[in-house]
C-alpha cells in the first residue's frame, strides 16, 4: 500500500483544467478518525457522492483511514473544510446526512465553517440512541430564539421542522423539571370541515386534528411513558377551543397551525400565558384553510412585532429537512403567489 499523505501535504501537478482557471492542481488528505468508517461513509460510500454533489471542481477517494481531496487549489481548500466540519459534527452527534453536508458547505461558503459542527451538532432530546437536533441555522437560530424569549412564532412553509423542534424543546424543558406541563394544541377546523360534520363521539372526531401531536411527542419519548404522562395530566393534547378561560402555568404551550386561527382566536390564545411558561406558536402563512378574512397568525407580527420578549422566527425553502424536490416545490409555488399577485396589481 502506498504511504499516507500527511494532513498538510500538498502538491501542485497543474493539470489542464486547473492551467485553465490559472489555479494549481492540490491534493490534500484527511484522517478519519474518532468515527465508524462504515457508519460515516454511509451506504455506497453515500457521503463521497453527496461531497461532489457539493464540490463538482473536486474528486474524492476514501481508503481505509483516509479521505483523499484532489482538484483546483481553491476548492480543495474549501471543500477540506467541509469535510473537517462534517468529520468533527459525525463525532459530536454520531451521524451526518445528506442535508447536514448541504448546510455546512452553505456555512463555510458563508465563512461560518468553524462554528458549523457545533451549531448543528447540539442534541436537544435524545431516545432511543436518536437524537433531535437542528439541522440548518434557521433551525438553530429558531431553536435559541425559544431558549431566550418567553413566546416565540416559527412561521415557515410544511418540512422546516417549525412544530417537531418546538416538541422536542418542550420535551426538554419537561425532562429539566423547567416546567410542569406540556400542553400542546391546534385548530380543530381545517379545510372547512367543522367538528360536527365528522362522524363519532367528540374524542373520535378531535382525534384526526390531533394525531400529528401524538406521533411528534410519541417519538420523542419511550412508548410506554407517553400514556403514564398523558393520564396525569403532565402532557395534554386538546382542541384550541379548550383553552378559553384558563390560565397556563407552569407550562410549555405548543400553538400548532396557528394559520388557521382567526385574530380573536389567536388574543385568547396568547392570553392564556400565565407564570413560569413558555409559547411557541407554529404555523404557515401560506396555507390557510379557513374561509376566514383575517388570519391570526398573519395579523399577529404586525400587532406584537415590536413587543419585548415575543421573537418571530422565519423559516424558509433552506431549512426544510424532507426530500429536496420539497424545497423546490416551495420556491415554485411562491414564485408563482408572487407572480399572481404582481399582476392582480398590474390589472387594478
Amino acid at each position: 500500500m502506498p504511504p499516507e499523505l500527511p494532513i498538510d501535504a500538498e502538491s501542485a501537478t497543474g493539470s489542464s483544467d486547473s492551467a485553465r482557471t490559472g489555479d494549481p492542481e492540490l491534493q490534500r488528505t484527511v484522517m478519519l478518525a474518532g468515527v465508524d468508517l462504515a457508519s460515516f461513509l454511509g451506504h455506497r460510500d453515500q457521503l463521497i457522492a453527496d461531497l461532489e454533489a457539493q464540490h463538482p471542481e473536486v474528486t474524492f477517494h476514501a481508503r481505509d483511514q483516509v479521505l483523499t481531496l484532489r482538484g483546483p487549489a481553491g476548492a480543495v481548500r474549501s471543500a477540506e473544510e467541509v469535510v473537517e466540519e462534517i468529520l468533527e459534527l459525525a463525532r459530536r452527534s454520531g451521524a451526518v446526512t445528506r442535508r447536514d453536508v448541504q448546510e455546512v458547505t452553505r456555512m463555510v461558503h458563508d465563512g461560518q465553517g468553524p462554528t458549523a459542527a457545533q451549531m448543528l451538532s447540539e442534541p436537544i432530546v435524545s431516545v432511543r440512541g436518536h437524537a433531535v437536533r437542528a439541522q440548518t441555522r434557521g433551525q438553530r437560530a429558531y431553536v435559541d430564539a425559544i431558549d431566550s424569549h418567553t413566546i416565540v412564532f416559527g412561521v415557515g412553509p410544511a418540512g422546516t421542522g417549525k412544530t417537531y423542534l418546538a416538541m422536542a424543546k418542550a420535551v426538554q424543558a419537561l425532562q429539566r423539571r423547567e416546567v410542569a406541563k406540556i400542553i400542546l394544541t391546534r385548530p380543530a377546523v381545517e379545510a372547512g370541515e367543522r367538528l360536527g360534520y365528522l362522524p363519532g363521539t367528540l374524542e373520535d372526531k378531535i382525534d384526526p386534528y390531533l394525531r400529528p401531536l401524538f406521533d411528534a411527542i410519541g417519538s420523542m419519548m419511550d412508548a410506554d411513558v407517553v400514556p403514564k404522562l398523558l393520564a396525569s395530566g403532565t402532557i395534554e393534547v386538546a382542541p384550541l377551543a379548550y383553552m378559553r378561560g384558563r390560565t397556563l402555568n407552569e407550562s410549555f404551550v405548543v400553538l400548532d397551525e396557528a394559520q388557521n386561527t382567526t385574530p380573536e382566536q389567536m388574543k385568547m390564545f396568547l392570553t392564556r400565558l400565565g407564570y413560569g411558561s413558555k409559547m411557541v406558536v407554529t404555523g404557515d402563512v401560506t396555507q390557510v384553510d379557513l374561509p376566514i378574512a383575517t388570519s391570526g397568525l398573519r395579523a399577529v407580527k404586525r400587532i406584537l412585532g415590536d413587543v419585548e420578549d415575543i421573537h418571530f422566527a422565519e423559516l424558509g425553502s433552506d431549512d426544510i429537512v424532507r426530500h429536496n424536490l420539497v424545497s423546490r416545490i416551495v420556491d415554485a409555488y411562491s414564485a408563482f403567489d408572487q407572480s399572481a399577485q404582481r399582476q392582480k396589481g398590474d390589472a387594478s
